[in-house]
């Protein structure tokens, strides 16, 4: 029951197999990647939110209280340029920690692909495998039928000749 030609599934679990074994172990998260992945958690939070939002407040209620002689007066120059400053290297350092989580969810569903093709060819595997039961069990079940219907004409053949 088994081809000698291989299969579309067996091919592919014998590519995944090579891909495997060339791949690197996945490497370890280095001291930018942590960073990165720090500040992301930081200011992806509800708590920088706050805390900025505080100091925006604060920082634009005390130039207004001071008025035209304060440090940054209306339109705020200063603090435009803050913000500008802050969100030219928070964004790439966001970009970063995102691209290696997107490499790390990349490196995980494709062991959890190589996990099904694995499940498929098992189930694969029974199937053939009752197929073969059922194939015997057909072939015995034939050869009882042939000897019972052997004996039968055997007893018929007997029981012509004895009457």
């Amino acid at each position: 029951m088994t081809d000698a030609k291989p299969t579309h599934l067996r091919r592919t679990i014998a590519r995944a197999k090579r891909r495997r074994a060339n791949a690197a172990l996945p490497r370890a998260a280095t001291l930018p990647d942590r960073l990165a992945d720090a500040v992301a958690a930081r200011v992806g939070s509800w708590r920088f939110i706050l805390v900025q939002s505080g100091l925006l407040v604060a920082w634009i209620t005390a130039n207004a209280l001071v008025g035209p002689g304060g440090w940054d007066p209306y339109p705020f120059i200063l603090l435009n340029l803050v913000l500008s400053f802050q969100a030219a290297y928070t964004a790439p350092i966001i970009m970063m920690s995102q691209n290696r989580q997107n490499g790390l969810d990349r490196d995980r569903s494709v062991a959890d692909y190589q996990v099904n093709l694995r499940a498929e060819a098992e189930i694969t595997l029974l199937h053939e495998k009752i197929d073969l039961l059922r194939e015997q069990q057909l072939t015995e079940i034939t050869d009882l039928l042939r000897r019972a219907l052997d004996r039968i004409e055997a007893l018929e053949a007997a029981r012509g000749t004895s009457s």
